[in-house]
């Protein structure tokens, strides 16, 4: 299977540059800032990335299952689901394209032409040039036709859009014109016939787009230059999350999810009460929550503060065993500073192969600068700077480049925020906050995770607006308010899947089943058990108990772990003693 899976994915890769302009972006890169994806956009890539995966799956029928190892089985199912899972991808993004069909009746034209260059057909500038001409009357038609349905008596002609449709039609039109100027720049000066023909048509069909792109947000989504506060997001439904959850093997339904997030919240919520009665404020945690984000460092002291947290982690780590951590993994451990663009869709510091540090700038205002240095208090950094980096992200990133490589292509946030948040319930249960304040930075962020399951889920099955979520935010878990619309917009308006602030939590719970099943269990010891679930790589969590404990598995596996068993809890929240 191994060999099978690295050629489908040197193959596919081929493929996926043959459809874009670059290099395919990160996970956590905007939309704006991605290079051109035609798959997004044509229907003839589409196609041609549908007959790919098809004969891949069909590939599959061949493959003798029964007569595999464990891992080979595994590696099976994990392609299976994945090939399976893109091909759905595939007809959601018809789908969308469908439902942004009336407002862009001139993208195919557009996409035409980008696909014709990069199918090296001989370039005819006396017939693009109409092409062009064409288009941008179609460009002013449909503005006329959305035009005409504003205002509370839409007149003949009309096309009536939603908000969100209308939001995502704009990035839509982003994309068509990064295409469109592609296709313009690649002829344009080399060739003088086409320069001749084309150069005013373009110049008009790209201030067309524009404009329209402009007038979509403006006069329909209700954005206005500059506006760093509207979130608009897209809603998938119930049937896109049904979908996403069986590909991450997660048996449960969206609503049963909320439910599970709420019991995590409330136990979070009466432990909150517990160190701030410790504290005397009482049961009033939001008082002692804000003399928690009063506990910053003083401008310039954060990397120096975020390294001695580092050291600390890592020590705690050694003192208790908990896993195997090779030193070069420590060498190469750095800093480096967030930028302030990213802080508007990041507030609190990343990790990773390093850890990047969001921290006031000279460019921000007072009360900004304010919010970041209560939001990157010293309790709260504690609580993550492990999650970020040793044993979390940065030792992840090193593990998953040394064992199983070739199944980083099966990569699930389930997985990766999913592990290190595990950690910090780990930390948590091993009394790593020596202090209420320490208990209260840890159990912010648990509120956090829990507060993400329920309001993502909400929004994307229409149920809380993001105005909603950012009000959740602030007055459930205490958020400044900045930080919360950071936190929704980063949710809803980066390149993010819809299930992946849901992730950090879930994931964690199923490795914590995990945990007790096998190390609580007197099966395996700490430093075994988290050493293999490393080396198994970032793969639904139901796939790395298969392995683990050796499940029987059939080559028509369906996901069933119901892995969320909560422990009996007293009256004030801990758990019972058994």
């Amino acid at each position: 299977m191994r060999g099978m899976i690295e050629r489908y994915g040197a193959d596919r890769s081929s493929l996926v540059r043959m459809f874009s302009s670059a290099s395919s972006g990160s996970q956590s890169e905007s939309r704006a800032a991605r290079p051109v994806n035609l798959i997004e956009l044509s229907p003839n890539a589409r196609a041609r990335m549908r007959e790919f995966y098809g004969s891949w799956v069909a590939r599959l029928d061949d493959v003798q299952f029964d007569a595999m190892s464990q891992e080979g089985r595994i590696d099976f199912l994990l392609f299976k689901n994945h090939l399976l899972h893109e091909l759905k991808q595939l007809d959601l993004q018809e789908k969308t394209m469908e439902g942004e069909a009336a407002l862009l009746p001139f993208a195919r034209a557009i996409v035409s032409l980008e696909e014709a260059r990069r199918r090296m057909d001989p370039v005819n500038p006396s017939k693009d040039a109409a092409i062009l001409d064409g288009v941008h009357k179609e460009i002013e038609t449909a503005r006329k036709s959305v035009e005409a349905g504003l205002g509370p008596q839409p007149r003949p002609g009309a096309i009536i859009v939603k908000k969100t449709v209308a939001n995502r039609a704009a990035l839509t039109i982003g994309d068509l014109r990064k295409a469109l100027k592609v296709w313009f720049d690649f002829y344009n000066g080399y060739d003088p016939a086409f320069t001749w023909w084309m150069a005013e048509p373009y110049k008009a069909v790209d201030h067309a787009l524009e404009a329209y792109g402009t007038f979509l947000r403006e006069k329909v989504v209700g954005t206005q230059p500059g506006d760093e506060t509207t979130i608009i997001g897209d809603p998938v439904g119930r049937e896109a999350l049904l979908s996403e959850l069986n590909h991450e093997m997660i048996p449960y339904t969206p609503e049963e999810l909320i439910a599970i997030a709420n019991r995590e919240f409330a136990w979070s919520e009466i432990e909150m009460k517990r160190a701030s009665r410790e504290l005397g404020y009482g049961d009033d945690w939001h008082q002692a929550l804000g003399r928690v984000k009063n506990m910053y460092v003083e401008p310039g002291q954060q990397p120096e503060m975020v390294r001695k947290l580092m050291v600390e982690a890592i020590a705690f780590v050694h003192q208790h065993d908990l896993v195997t951590v090779p030193p070069l993994a420590v060498e190469t451990l750095r800093l480096q500073m967030m930028s302030p663009e990213r802080q508007l869709i990041n507030p609190f510091f990343t990790g990773g192969e390093a850890l990047t540090i969001s921290y006031p700038t000279p460019s921000m205002s007072q009360e900004q600068k304010l919010m970041s240095m209560r939001g990157n208090n010293i309790p709260f950094s504690r609580a993550t700077v492990f999650h970020e980096m040793i044993p979390g992200h940065h030792l992840q990133g090193f593990m998953e480049a040394r064992y199983r490589p070739y199944r980083r292509i099966f990569d699930t946030p389930f997985w990766v925020e999913g592990y290190a948040f595990y950690w910090e319930m780990l930390f948590w249960d091993l009394n790593f906050p020596r202090t209420p304040e320490e208990r209260i930075g840890m159990l912010f962020w648990r509120m956090h995770r829990a507060a993400r399951i329920i309001f993502s889920l909400s929004f994307h099955l229409e149920k809380m607006t993001p105005e909603e979520c950012v009000d959740f935010l602030v007055n459930r878990v205490g958020h400044e308010r900045d930080n919360a619309a950071a936190e929704v917009r980063r949710s809803f308006e980066d390149n993010y899947a819809p299930l992946y602030q849901c992730a950090y939590m879930l994931g964690g719970l199923e490795l914590r089943a995990l945990h007790h099943e096998l190390v609580d269990s007197g099966k395996m010891t700490n430093r075994a058990f988290h050493d293999a679930v490393f080396k198994e790589n970032s793969i639904p969590i139901e796939m790395v108990r298969a392995g683990l404990i050796k499940e029987p598995l059939s080559r028509d596996f369906k996901t069933h772990w119901k892995f969320y068993n909560p422990e009996p809890r007293s009256a004030e929240g801990s758990p019972l003693k058994q």
